[in-house]
Parts: C-alpha cells; sequence; structure tokens
C-alpha cells in the first residue's frame, strides 16, 4: 500500500471494521497533535529526555559520583566540565544526565499508580452511588483538604526516607483528582441508553464498568496525567531538597538544589543548573498535555 494510499485509507470517513476506525481515529488525532507547535516543542523535550536517561553511560562525560575535592565549584566550562562542579568536585553535567533516570522512574511510578486508583474509585462511586458514593467521595475530600506537598511529607515522615516510599506518598496525595474526574465520567455515562441497553442484554457491573465505563474515561485521566506530571516531578524535588527523596549520593535534581543552595551567592551554578533541568522537563509536561487536550477532550470546543 502506498504511502498516498494509506493517508486515504486512515482519512476516510467511512470506516471498514473497528480496527479500521480506531487506527484513522489515532492517525486523526496524531494530525492534530503535530499541527500544535508548542505541543511537539514538549514532546520533543521529553523524548530527548528518555533517550538522554537510555543512554546516560554513553553521554556522560564523567562518572558522576566520583569525587574529586581539588576540583570542587568549577565554573562552568573549566577542565572540560562543561557545566562546572559542585562542592564535592563531582560533574553536574554528568549528575543532571544520570538524575534524568530517577526523574523518570518517579513520573512513571506515579503515571502507574495514581490514575488507577483514581479510575477504580471514582468509577465505583459513580456507578454505585448511594453510601458508597458517599463513604468514598468523602474520602477523596479528606486527601484534597490538605496540601499535596504538605501531605507527602507526612506520608514520607511515617514511611521513611527513600525513593520508594517517595513516589508512595506521592501516589497517595495525587489520586484524589483523577477519582472527581472519573466519578464524573461515570454519572454521565451510567444514565445514558447505550448503558441501559447493555444492563438489559444481562451484562453486570463489573463488565460494564470495566469494559464500557473505564475506556471512555481514559482520555480525560491522560490530559490530566500530563498537566500533573509537572506537579509531581516539582513534589518529587522538594522532598528531595528536604532529604527525604532520594538520598546521597544519588543525583537527585532536588537534592542537587538543596546541596548548591549553601553556593548560591558565589558558585550560582551548582544549584542553577538542576532548577533549569526541572523547569524544561515541566514546561514540556504542560506544553505537551495541552497539546493532547485538545486532542483527547471531547468537550473542548476550541479544537
Amino acid at each position: 500500500m502506498s504511502e498516498l494510499t494509506l493517508r486515504q485509507w486512515l482519512l476516510t470517513d467511512a470506516p471498514t471494521s473497528r480496527r479500521h476506525a480506531r487506527l484513522a481515529s489515532l492517525y486523526q488525532g496524531w494530525l492534530t497533535l503535530r499541527g500544535n507547535t508548542m505541543a511537539m516543542f514538549g514532546l520533543g523535550i521529553l523524548i530527548a529526555l528518555v533517550l538522554m536517561a537510555l543512554m546516560a553511560p554513553l553521554l556522560a562525560p564523567y562518572d558522576p559520583f566520583v569525587q574529586d575535592l581539588s576540583n570542587r565549584l568549577q565554573p562552568l566550562g573549566t577542565e572540560g566540565h562543561l557545566l562546572g562542579t559542585d562542592s564535592l568536585g563531582r560533574d553536574i553535567l554528568s549528575r543532571l544526565i544520570y538524575g534524568s533516570r530517577i526523574t523518570l522512574y518517579i513520573v512513571a511510578l506515579v503515571a502507574l499508580i495514581a490514575p488507577v486508583a483514581g479510575l477504580l474509585v471514582g468509577t465505583v462511586a459513580g456507578y454505585a452511588g448511594g453510601w458508597v458514593d458517599v463513604v468514598l467521595m468523602r474520602i477523596t475530600d479528606i486527601f484534597l483538604a490538605f496540601p499535596r506537598l504538605v501531605l507527602a511529607l507526612a506520608f514520607v515522615a511515617a514511611l521513611g526516607a527513600g525513593i520508594e516510599n517517595a513516589v508512595l506518598a506521592i501516589s497517595l496525595t495525587a489520586w484524589p483528582p483523577y477519582a472527581r474526574i472519573a466519578r464524573a465520567e461515570t454519572l454521565t455515562i451510567r444514565s445514558s441508553d447505550y448503558i441501559s441497553a447493555i444492563r438489559l442484554q444481562g451484562a453486570g457491573p463489573l463488565r460494564i464498568i470495566t469494559k464500557h465505563i473505564w475506556p471512555l474515561c481514559i482520555s480525560s485521566l491522560i490530559v490530566r496525567v500530563t498537566l500533573d506530571m509537572a506537579g509531581i516531578i516539582l513534589a518529587a524535588a522538594g522532598l528531595g531538597f528536604l532529604g527525604l527523596g532520594a538520598q546521597p549520593p544519588s543525583p537527585e535534581w532536588g537534592a542537587m538544589i538543596s546541596e548548591g543552595r549553601r553556593f548560591i551567592l558565589d558558585h550560582w551554578w551548582v544549584a542553577t543548573m538542576p532548577g533549569l533541568a526541572i523547569f524544561t522537563v515541566s514546561l514540556a509536561f504542560n506544553l505537551l498535555g495541552d497539546g493532547l487536550r485538545d486532542v483527547l477532550d471531547p468537550k473542548d470546543d476550541n479544537r
């Protein structure tokens, strides 16, 4: 099949099968996303981040853990250190490159745990209604009543410092908004005619929720996840800054800022470079999230 014929097949208004319709929808969504310059810019940054994390041993000019006290606090570009060195003589660029692995690790785990938990709670509450809805939503309100970082600090203080506990704490504070979104979608969907028809055909609540409600909630959750990634990165960096996240000598960006704050006046690059890394990645997730909202949100009239 030629490229032109394939394009015409994907852009047809009359798909011949469910698979054809799904592929056509994905392609049209990609065209919409590709037309958003800022979203593609954000996607490019994130792809570069993933590649940098995968190829860290090849890209890092120095070992990020090796200390050289005779070479400490060197400015940018000195003796092959493009971004300078920290207070222990470690190359900042190498530590930023390896630190991207920790950032992606945290983001990936939280993105797997929090939306799934929120989707489960929200759809059960919305579909069951009654006292189940009241109990689950009041629990959700309790979590929403506390600032996310403060609640994450409380959980980490109880669980103990460490990157795994930090991921768990962030996930425990991140799921309530997803539960709210899933519940709102479920309340709209459960009263629709096709759900009533499926129920008359003998489908039970479990099948209705997993096969017919969850797929319709996914697009809203994907947009919310992408937009929340910046907050998750900042929460992880905040825990690392306070010494409750990844422990030394791990090259976590928040911990690097915490170390560099002592030298911010005389050796500004020690704290500024990891701060710029956090800013860049957070901006990329926000730009991509805005683009995905245009593609996936059917209620957005500005598309």
